[in-house]
């Protein structure tokens, strides 16, 4: 029996090694060009004015406001609306007890009678004395004096006219009306009350424009002007935000909490937001007016300068761009360049790609996106 030398053996078994690792390598190699397509999550930079801002919560008041109540004092006798109640111009919201106001109208009524007759005695008197005068049978001091007491009555015949037109007031301000068209928001007294000249009956929100009340703290107050642009969000419907404009700014802060009130403006139709509900009102910083917003997730680092995977939307790859970073916000990252709105940058998993790889570009419930 033959047997094979060491060296044919030793060099069939190097020449087996050789063929396995260039077999290997082919499969490394198949293996790299046909790397698998990996789905990645995308978004496209939205307007920062938009959703970033500081935000301040208040709520929802009628552009004018009028506390009602009777012009004279006395004892309501009915009261004839509800809180919530809408009331139209000139609409009876409650009547005081006429009875005393009735009286003072009648007792003025009286004093202009006998004002009346007084002037006309004393008018009578004066015209007999003037006769009397041109004939030389009285002086001209005694002429005079008639004369004076004619002028006296005629004086007090004005002052009873007024008087019975101040009681006839009176007597009409028994009855409190509305003066616009409104919603009633408060009543602050009852039938069989007893009430004050000038006290608050019921407090009146007038139909039409619609704003938004906040308190600004004195630190930021400096930040805001007149006219300024914000938006507003209602708790009720959080999904429809709405446009406004800063109208007001009080001159003096409050006492006790040190801030300034100051309302916004709302530019919406009647009926859309409801009077008292709850409002958050933005305003956007001066960076946010020109930047773009981008999820904190979608921010990755290159040599130490913050940087972007944009997807190409031809070949789906992603290539990273750098991009300057303006401001760093609880809702995301405020991108001053490198990225417009109409870019689609991946918003997941940056950390897991590499310069020109395929991606299946997905949104957020894993929906597949067409670019």
């Amino acid at each position: 029996m033959r047997f094979l030398s060491t060296k044919w053996v030793s060099h069939g078994f190097k020449a087996s090694l050789l063929a396995s690792a260039i077999v290997l390598a082919g499969c490394a190699s198949k293996a790299e060009t046909t790397e698998p397509v990996r789905p990645a999550i995308v978004a496209q930079p939205t307007s920062a004015s938009e959703q970033v801002g500081t935000l301040y919560t208040g709520d929802v008041h009628a552009r004018y406001e009028n506390a009602l109540g009777f012009r004279v004092g006395g004892k309501i006798k009915r009261r004839l609306v509800d809180v919530g109640a809408h009331v139209e111009a000139g609409q009876l919201i409650a009547e005081l007890d006429p009875a005393d106001l009735n009286l003072q109208a009648a007792s003025s009524r009286a004093s202009l009678a006998a004002a009346e007759a007084d002037r006309a005695m004393a008018k009578s008197e004066q015209e007999r004395y003037a006769k009397l005068r041109d004939k030389h049978f009285v002086s001209g001091t005694e002429f005079d004096a008639v004369d004076n007491k004619f002028k006296a009555s005629s004086a007090r015949l004005s002052e009873a006219r007024a008087a019975l037109s101040v009681a006839q007031n009176q007597a009409d301000y028994s009855a409190l009306r509305a003066d616009h068209a409104g919603i009633i928001t408060t009543i602050t007294a009852e039938a069989g009350q007893v009430v004050a000249s000038g006290q608050t009956i019921a407090s009146l929100a007038r139909d039409g424009e619609r704003e938004a009340e906040i308190a600004v703290p004195e630190g930021r107050i400096s930040t805001y002007h007149i006219g300024q642009a914000a938006m507003v969000a209602s708790w009720a419907d959080a999904n429809k935000p709405l446009t406004g404009s800063l109208r007001e700014i009080a001159p003096e802060a409050d006492p006790v909490t040190r801030t300034y009130r100051v309302r916004v403006a709302l530019d919406v139709e009647p009926g859309v937001v409801k009077l008292g509900q709850t409002a958050r009102v933005y305003f956007a910083g001066d960076a946010a007016q020109s930047a773009a917003m981008v999820p904190l997730a979608s921010l990755y680092e290159k040599d130490g300068k913050p940087a972007l995977w944009r997807v190409d939307p031809k070949t789906q790859q992603v290539h990273l761009v750098p991009v300057t970073v303006s401001a760093y916000r609880e809702q995301g990252v405020l991108i001053a360049s490198g990225v417009t709105g109409q870019d689609w940058v991946v918003s997941a998993g940056v950390h897991k790609l590499h310069e020109g790889q395929s991606i299946l570009p997905v949104d957020g419930n894993n929906r597949q996106i067409k670019l």
